[in-house]
């Protein structure tokens, strides 16, 4: 069983700088097929100052910065007993390209089911642009098979 004192614990700090190639990158793996993530004239006639970033690009920051690996270690999870469970955004502004976003990232929960078969680990993350100005907020749910 992991040891609930993890909850809480401050996962770090990463920062992602907003990069064109990365996203319009990201946009072709995804298949997004809007043409305001890949190009920058239909990006501005939809208002937005340069390409935004596709909603789940904010995912990168936690795998980019390593947190995610040093999270299991820490907690002793081998990375062949998860799962990827739940994934979720809150937004409050746009990101776009030139953007540098920070992203502090914490253990917000460590639960179990079926008697401690499964456990799950909720970590949460809040986005603030170069400006401190709060962009997202990121949540996931990772199920540890025991």
């Amino acid at each position: 069983m992991i040891d609930r004192k993890w909850i809480g614990h401050d996962l770090g700090t990463s920062v992602l700088p907003i990069e064109r190639t990365r996203l319009k990158f990201f946009a072709k793996a995804i298949g997004e097929t809007d043409p305001v993530y890949t190009d920058e004239a239909a990006a501005r006639g939809a208002g937005y100052p340069d390409l935004p970033a596709p909603p789940t690009f904010l995912f990168a920051a936690g795998l980019d910065s390593g947190s995610l690996d040093r999270m299991l270690a820490d907690l002793g999870v081998p990375i062949e007993r998860i799962l990827h469970g739940e994934q979720g955004f809150r937004y409050y502004r746009p990101v776009c390209v030139g953007d540098t976003i920070t992203v502090k990232e914490k253990i917000a929960d460590i639960y179990d089911k079926k008697n401690g078969a499964m456990e799950f680990i909720v970590k949460t993350a809040q986005a603030h642009n170069q400006h401190g100005e709060s962009v997202a907020e990121l949540r996931m749910v990772i199920v540890v098979r025991n």
